[in-house]
This record gives structure tokens, sequence and C-alpha cells, in this order.
């Protein structure tokens, strides 16, 4: 049996829940879990708000912990290995995303906290395909957000071939943005933090940043006209987003990280003048956050994490809930 909490109704309060998952899978694995981040997304899940929960949701895509058990198929992890499961549980493996590696963009992959019990709990499954190993060096216990987080403001890097030499804008310096400083810092990139929040500049600094930008000030945004490569936006705010593309080097793109319900107003003739680009990106590929995990390693990147017993995870919920999160919050088991 697996012990857990779930969530019976919309945005209601996470109580103890057992169930049996039954036989494990050919493919699938079982995870002890150690840690599990807390990430607005699971807030969203649990109030339904993209329309695909399914209640009771156990929420928790950011974990970490050891393999239990592997089923007979599984050959690439072993019984007792630390692991790491982020957004995705499963992917169809045959489409043509899967086969030309872009598994992340899977039209029918898995996702860990839909239809399905995710880490709020002392164990989770999934295909052994989607569950990725921890390097030895990096801290087990505030790596779970680098599951989703991390690997969310990394893959445009990939995606782009951003290069060492360019300019990056982060606007929104919070559980999203906080570690896209530090990815693109390491990157090699001169990297600007847009953020609303004074008290954050110098935290901002200490991260890699190169300066701030108060994205509230029409006038300090427009003095950064013609500055940028790309703009990661990490936030789910409406912005003034004509005024943030006119930050834009020629041919520069505007990236959207954040899961903004809002649309997005733009001038076509804006866009055509510089040759910009708008664009998205979901969490990435297996392979992707292997390297991702490869490169917090090597550079001593990790998420600056607050951490609460699993017993305490309303409280949890509602400290993030309430914008206290200074910057990822996670579970302990």
């Amino acid at each position: 049996m697996i012990h857990a909490y779930a969530a019976t109704e919309p945005d209601g309060k996470l109580n103890p829940l057992e169930y049996d998952p039954g036989p494990l899978g050919h493919d699938d694995v079982e995870i002890q879990v150690e840690h599990c981040g807390v990430c607005h997304s699971d807030l969203s899940m649990l109030s339904n708000e993209w329309g695909i929960s399914t209640y009771p949701i156990v929420p928790g895509h950011e974990v970490v912990g050891k393999i239990a058990a592997c089923g007979e198929n599984v050959a690439h992890l072993q019984t007792g290995q630390r692991v790491g499961l982020g957004w995705h549980a499963g992917y169809c493996m045959t489409c043509h995303s899967c086969m030309q590696g872009d598994h992340n963009l899977c039209s029918t992959a898995t996702f860990t906290i839909a239809g399905r019990h995710g880490g709020f709990a002392d164990r989770v499954r999934a295909r052994a395909a989607s569950v990725i190993a921890l390097p030895d060096s990096l801290d087990a216990a505030s790596a779970g957000p680098l599951f989703c987080g991390g690997i969310t403001v990394f893959n445009p890097l990939v995606q782009y071939d951003v290069q060492p030499t360019d300019r990056i804008a982060v606007i929104g310096i919070g559980g999203l943005g906080h570690m896209a400083l530090q990815f693109c810092t390491a990157w090699g990139c001169e990297v600007t933090a847009f953020t609303s929040t004074a008290a954050k500049s110098e935290e901002a600094m200490a991260m890699g940043a190169r300066d701030t930008i108060d994205s509230t000030d029409p006038a300090a945004i427009a003095a950064a006209a013609g500055r940028f490569d790309i703009i990661l936006s990490t936030v789910n705010v409406k912005l003034d987003w004509p005024a943030f593309i006119g930050t834009l080097r020629k041919r520069g793109r505007l990236h959207f990280l954040g899961a903004t319900l809002e649309h997005v107003e733009l001038s076509v003739m804006q866009l055509m003048a510089g040759q910009h680009s708008v664009s998205s990106s979901p969490v990435g590929s297996p392979a992707v956050i292997a390297d991702m995990l490869d490169f917090a390693a090597r550079h001593n990147i990790r998420p600056q994490t607050e951490h609460f017993a699993l017993e305490q995870v309303n409280t949890a919920l509602d400290h993030l809930r309430g914008g206290k999160a200074r910057y990822r919050v996670v579970l302990d088991m």
C-alpha cells in the first residue's frame, strides 16, 4: 500500500490517503520518495485551473528518492539508485516526437499528477524512461525543483542555441527566475533581472545578474531599448509585452515560461520591424533533463529551498499560495 496526501475537491485540504497501486508494470519503477518539491503547477492542478484534474488528487511532480523496485524490462536503473521524477511519468515511445528525442512534446505523454497519483507520498510509480538518475554530487534535499522548474528554464538554452556571448533578461525572480539566473550565468551569458520587488535586486545580483531593472517602471524599461538577445519570462501575469519587445535586439526573442492564462497582445508590425520572435516551451526531454542535471552539478547550481515535513503539506501549500516562498518549497519524507 502507498500512503499519500490527497485532496478530494478543488482547492480542498489534503488529507491522508492509502491506496493499492496494483502490480508493478514491466516498464515501470517504484520510487521511495525522500523529497518532493511543491510547485505552482501543483496549486493549479489542485484548483483544476487547467481543466485536467481528477479527484482525489495526490500532487507532487518534483520527486527525489531511491528506486524501491524495478519492472522486469527495466535495465538502466537499479534498486537503491537515487533518481528524480518530474512532470511526465511516461511517454508513448513510438510517435514522431518521441522517436526524434522530443519526448516532452509527446501528445499522449502521461502527466505525473493528472489521472494518476503523484509524489506527496511515501512512494510513487512511473515509467522508467521518465525517471532520471541523480548525479552523486547534487544535493538530494534541494534537487527536486530541478525536475520541473529547473528543466523549464534550462530547456530554451538548448532549443534555441543560446550563445555564451548573448545578453539575456529574466522577467520575474521567483521559483523559476532564480534558477534561470543561475543557469544563464553559468552558460556564460550577461544576465539582467527584471523584477517588481526592490528587495530582490540584491539577491538577483548574488545569483549572477549583472544588473536589475524595475519591471513596473516604463522609463527604466524604455532605457533598455535594443539591449537583449533573448528574454525569458517566468511570470504568470499580464505585462506590457510590446514594451519588453522594445528591449530586444534585432532578431531577438521573447520566450514565455510562466504558464499564464492571459492572452498576449503584440503588434505584428513591431515584430516585423525587428524580425523578432515570440515563443514558449514546456519541460525538456529525458536526455535534456539528464544534461541539465550534469550541468547543475558541474556549476554548483541549486534551487534555494525551504523545507516542510510531509505532514505539514497544507502549511507548505499555504506558504507558497501566499507568495511567501523564497524561492522553492520542498516536502521531506
